[in-house]
């Protein structure tokens, strides 16, 4: 499903290791997603968008929000005929959410359980 452009769990452990120059001292990955060349990496600080661009991939754009940032959040789940679900978030100081797409294999409750989680706090 990653070729359709719908997000799918990767190793937390994994991610934690290849994303270690990003994170801040005792910073954790808690969830971790693959979007054909980019990655979503949900720590205990922040929203991480890795954004790989052009052909090569080799330019990358690193996105992070603090969840302190964060003013509301959107989950849709998949439905019967509909194979993804959908993740909206608003950042503030934007009109236009953070848009991201999981397959129907992605526990979208967990995502949101996640963002509850270090949103809320």
């Amino acid at each position: 499903m990653a070729l359709f452009g719908n997000a799918h769990t990767i190793d937390t452990a994994t991610a934690q290791q290849d994303f270690a120059r990003l994170l801040g001292q005792g910073e954790q990955v808690h969830a971790a997603y693959l979007l054909i060349r980019d990655t979503i990496l949900f720590t205990d600080r922040r929203l991480l968008l890795v954004d790989k661009q052009g052909i090569t991939g080799k330019k990358v754009e690193y996105h992070s929000v603090p969840y302190r940032s964060i003013t509301h959040f959107a989950v849709e789940t998949a439905g019967t005929f509909d194979l993804d679900a959908e993740l909206k978030i608003w950042v503030s100081g934007t009109s236009l959410p953070i848009q991201k797409t999981f397959t129907k294999g992605v526990d979208i409750y967990e995502v949101q359980a996640i963002l509850t989680q270090f949103v809320a706090k």
